[in-house]
């Protein structure tokens, strides 16, 4: 499956989420709320209660934005800031010789420190990876001084990276609706509440900078 029919999948899963929701909406039981879906792409427009996003697959979508919605700020960081003991995350993609080859690596901060550890199936391409974990050893790679070996470990396992010199290296902090402008590239979960698709937590660059995933 490519990229853009998983992104075009997930939006279908939100409307029919909101129509289920919606359909559900004068029964007394209590229904089991739809699991979060996740979009990427860039935001076309904001209101005060609205964010209108296109996603990767070209799908726009009007967004309700939930009072208690969370905002971080991603933004780059050198590839040299990944150090022994740093818990990071990385979307990879598996190699032949068993290693994976980071597609982009984010390092979580202090306080994110243990967030979705291990090792799983990853939706930015078709067969990739993310890895959360902490960061073991860090070594050159033969003939590109440039790029990194990182000897990651997790509860249950391990797993070796390959971070080439172009992977980007981003890293985030709190953020607020400021950062949610035309343009903006996010990476958002958002969940049918009262019957409207509602974001709940969002990451944004800012000034123009795109999210690597």
């Amino acid at each position: 499956m490519t990229p853009a029919n998983t992104l075009t999948r997930r939006t279908a899963t939100l409307a029919l989420s909101l129509c289920m929701a919606a359909a559900f909406a004068g029964e007394a039981l209590a229904q089991t709320p739809p699991a979060p879906v996740r979009m990427r792409g860039t935001i076309l427009s904001v209101t005060p209660a609205t964010l209108t996003v296109k996603d990767r697959s070209g799908e726009v979508v009007e967004l309700a934005m939930s009072d208690k919605l969370v905002v971080s700020e991603v933004y780059p960081i050198k590839l040299d800031d990944i150090k022994p003991g740093s818990y990071i995350g990385t979307a990879a993609m598996p190699q032949p010789d068993g290693t994976q080859r980071a597609i982009a690596v984010s390092v979580f901060p202090e306080s994110a420190r243990g967030t979705g550890d291990g090792h799983r199936p990853f939706d930015l391409l078709p067969q990739s990876t993310m890895t959360n974990a902490t960061v073991a050893d860090v070594s050159a790679i033969a003939n590109t001084p440039a790029g990194r070996k990182l000897q990651l470990k997790y509860k249950g396992g391990e797993q070796t990276v390959i971070v080439p010199p172009d992977a980007p290296v981003v890293t985030s902090r709190p953020g607020d609706r400021s950062l949610l402008v035309p343009g903006a590239s996010v990476s958002l979960f958002a969940q049918a509440i009262d019957g409207k698709p509602t974001v709940l937590r969002i990451n944004a660059g800012r000034n123009g900078f795109a999210l690597p995933y």
